[in-house]
């Protein structure tokens, strides 16, 4: 699925340069792929919906591509939200989390979107021990 996801990443990457690519420029850039597609046209590439890939490639996406769009769309807009320097360290995060607290850190660094700190309150309500074990598995989003 993760390589799906990469595959798929990369065409709308690669849609997105060569959509570029025949525009005058008055200067050459060097700003990375990635600083394009935090651009107003990126969002518009995050934001598309399969009606409107429809209408520019001509094609119409089968269900699996179309699931396979709002991940890579999702994915995209998680690692152009986030910067180099946000989360915590793994130690604190463990600490914080052996102390029953790791919904908190997770709420506070989504700005209390999305349903990962929710699950991990109720987890945590439950017995200490489901949240913890949650809190782990998702270690990797909120730490540096």
């Amino acid at each position: 699925m993760k390589l799906k996801i990469s595959i798929l990443t990369a065409v709308f990457f690669s849609l997105f340069i060569t959509a570029n690519a025949f525009k005058p420029m008055n200067t050459p850039s060097t700003a990375s792929t990635f600083e394009q597609i935090k651009s107003s046209k990126g969002n518009e590439l995050l934001n598309m919906t399969p009606k409107e890939f429809q209408k520019l490639t001509g094609k119409k996406l089968t269900l699996k591509e179309v699931i396979q769009l709002k991940a890579a769309q999702k994915v995209l807009k998680a690692k152009m939200h986030k910067k180099d320097g946000d989360g915590v360290s793994k130690g604190i995060f463990i600490l914080v989390a052996l102390l029953g607290w790791a919904w908190l850190l997770m709420g506070v660094q989504d700005d209390f979107s999305g349903n990962t700190w929710i699950v991990n309150l109720l987890l945590t309500a439950l017995c200490w021990l489901p949240g913890f074990i949650h809190a782990l598995v998702h270690m990797k989003d909120y730490t540096k």
